[in-house]
């Protein structure tokens, strides 16, 4: 609760002189703990309007980084602006909506009851409360429950309350960590819906996830983290401009297949040999290599790379080096 108080937003959008500048912008942002370096020279441009991906596995500074970001923590280098404004700043504050990980409201209060203590918190004006609680319940479907105790509520449901609150006051920049984590597939499209319709108005969406399939669907660009620095970025298209190939074959011993490495990264399950980056002119050679070593060819299936796929690929790659 306490996150989310710190980072309550104003009812109206202005920016100002700043108006015109990156929602999110950061220059070798880092931040130790002792000896450890949990952000390295984290550098990005996040533009208004945009929903970006942050990316990256169990201790890779994800959650580090938005903390950095909101003021909850102190950078130990590195300069970043949110809106324009240095971060830090209590005035940009209220105009950012944020969703944490681990959310928790009290059991007590009605969803209706929580909102408004946001509202107060923001502060929002107090002529704006019903309007504003009214339209979030609305906006994630929690209408009907508005006068339930949240002690009464699923963590899905909890989860859309908590999305609620972020969306208070129209805020220009939102963050939302793991928001779809604890919902089921209509929970999910939902969410999907409104991150759309944020950035429609023109609100930059900075989401941060592990469910890469909801990922590749809603965001403009991602980028990918990993011990603390960025190792890939860019939109969909420069990400997974890469193919691989699903070749259904027998008759192969192990050191057969591990003689098709020069063919790209082969992912090895039984009868099932998936290539990754390995171009389309490249795959008849592939094919009279397997025949020319005994093996029998029953099916070759291209298909575009997952989000997922280059996920794991990055995080291979810098494992190697």
């Amino acid at each position: 609760m306490a996150d989310v108080a710190e980072v309550t937003r104003a009812a109206a959008p202005g920016g100002g002189a700043a108006a015109g500048s990156p929602a999110i912008k950061t220059v070798d942002l880092s931040k130790s703990f002792g000896h450890t370096a949990a952000v390295a020279g984290l550098t990005m441009t996040v533009p208004r309007g945009e929903v970006f991906g942050f990316l990256g596995p169990n201790g890779a500074g994800k959650t580090t980084s938005v903390k950095l970001l909101l003021g909850l923590l102190k950078p130990t280098s590195g300069q970043a602006w949110l809106l324009g404004r240095p971060i830090g700043d209590l005035q940009t504050r209220r105009r950012i909506g944020y969703l944490p990980e681990l959310f928790r409201y009290q059991a007590w209060l009605s969803a209706r009851e929580v909102l408004a203590l946001h509202c107060e918190l923001a502060p929002l004006p107090r002529s704006s409360w019903n309007d504003e609680i009214s339209t979030a319940l609305e906006t994630v479907g929690l209408t009907d429950r508005a006068g339930d105790r949240v002690g009464t509520f699923s963590k899905g449901m909890q989860q859309r309350l908590g999305l609620g609150a972020a969306l208070l006051g129209e805020p220009e920049l939102v963050f939302l960590d793991e928001p779809t984590s604890a919902l089921d597939p209509v929970g999910r499209h939902d969410v999907r819906q409104i991150i759309r319709g944020l950035a429609s108005r023109g609100t930059a969406v900075f989401l941060n996830s592990h469910l890469l399939s909801e990922v590749e669907q809603v965001c403009d660009r991602v980028a990918v983290v990993d011990h603390g620095r960025v190792i890939a970025s860019g939109t969909m298209d420069e990400l997974l401009r890469g193919t691989a190939v699903r070749v259904r074959v027998t008759g192969l011993a192990q050191a057969d297949k591990n003689k098709l490495a020069g063919f790209g990264k082969v992912d090895d399950e039984a009868d099932q040999l998936t290539f990754t980056n390995l171009s389309a002119d490249r795959v008849p050679d592939l094919v009279s290599q397997i025949v020319a070593m005994g093996g029998r060819v029953y099916e070759v299936v291209p298909r575009h790379q997952t989000l997922e796929d280059r996920f794991l690929q990055l995080l291979d790659e810098e494992e190697d080096k």
